[in-house]
């Protein structure tokens, strides 16, 4: 079984991802993401697993899409990973909630 692990695949495994934060995330206010550790933890590693996949792609492949924002992609892991404990639920929650499903727009528009 071929499991070829190129651009196309990470970008999926990008979308995969972001649909889930997507869906989990649709009815939920702050306070809900407060109040649940589940759910913080579920966002979290999503987050990250988003970052590592975007770290992966090729240099030629996020040149070509320049309007994709990669290093904030990649960065947000550092954030989240080193910070873990002083993670700052207010900015985990706009990120969520408007700045994934404009991310997903994007790679739709883009790729």
């Amino acid at each position: 079984m071929d499991n070829i692990k190129d651009d196309s695949y990470y970008i999926e495994k990008i979308k995969s991802d972001i649909r889930f934060i997507i869906t989990h995330m649709q009815d939920k206010e702050i306070e809900d993401l407060e109040d649940d550790e589940l759910l913080q933890d579920s966002m979290m590693f999503r987050m990250v697993q988003i970052s590592e996949n975007a770290k992966k792609l090729t240099e030629a492949f996020k040149n070509e899409y320049t309007s994709i924002p990669w290093d904030a992609m990649i960065g947000l892991r550092n954030r989240i990973v080193h910070d873990y404990g002083n993670v700052d639920l207010d900015i985990v929650f706009e990120t969520l909630k408007y700045d994934i499903p404009l991310l997903l727009k994007q790679l739709g528009k883009e790729l």
